[in-house]
């Protein structure tokens, strides 16, 4: 009988020791669950927030104001105008002087346009080339074949990032007439980084 009775409590105490091993395992169980949900979160609030900077900055990167890119447009085609009118004056390439020249008329055209439409905006356009001065003073002092080599790299470059900026206000710009404005412009910045590229290839 009392073999008995000690069997029957040490069946017992083994049942509580089993029980709460089961319930320590139930929360180590818990706590890792919660870890494993913590680190999806962290990790979801992550990627969450870099696609959002990466959202902003896309839409950071296209949706210049309309004057922002009015005042641009203004001085870069008047820099076209002025560059234009050196190289056909001091430049010894008879394909640089003929471009200089589409440059003059081209941008002039584009320039009456954009008077129009900064005159419908109420919009006052700047009269100076600004960033573009010292450029142009640069190529002011140059003649012949360093002129025509200056000259051509610069209006690559010019056509290149302007082609790029048009494009993305033809596409995206909040003002429906600076949309038009650009995508008229496109085109023609197309035609002028087609040619000046054609005449890099040639000097090469």
């Amino acid at each position: 009988m009392r073999h008995l009775v000690l069997l029957t409590a040490t069946l017992g105490i083994v049942g509580l020791l089993l029980a709460a091993c089961g319930e320590t395992t139930n929360v180590n169980t818990a706590r890792l669950t919660n870890s494993a949900a913590n680190v999806v979160n962290t990790a979801t609030n992550a990627v969450t927030s870099a696609a959002n900077s990466v959202a902003n900055a896309v839409s950071g990167a296209t949706t210049s104001s309309p004057e922002s890119f009015m005042r641009e447009a203004a001085q870069g085609g008047m820099a076209e105008v002025k560059m234009g009118t050196l190289a056909s004056k001091n430049a010894k390439d008879a394909e640089v002087k003929k471009f200089g020249q589409m440059m003059v008329t081209d941008h002039t055209a584009a320039g009456k346009d954009l008077e129009a439409l900064a005159k419908k905006k109420s919009f006052t356009l700047p009269t100076d080339i600004g960033s573009h001065q010292s450029t142009y003073d640069k190529l002011s002092k140059m003649t012949g074949a360093d002129f025509d080599k200056a000259y051509v790299d610069e209006m690559v470059s010019d056509h290149e990032a302007d082609l790029k900026e048009f494009q993305k206000q033809a596409e995206n710009s909040s003002d429906a007439d600076v949309k038009a404005f650009a995508a008229k412009v496109v085109p023609v910045i197309q035609k002028h980084l087609d040619a000046i590229k054609a005449i890099q290839a040639k000097m090469k």
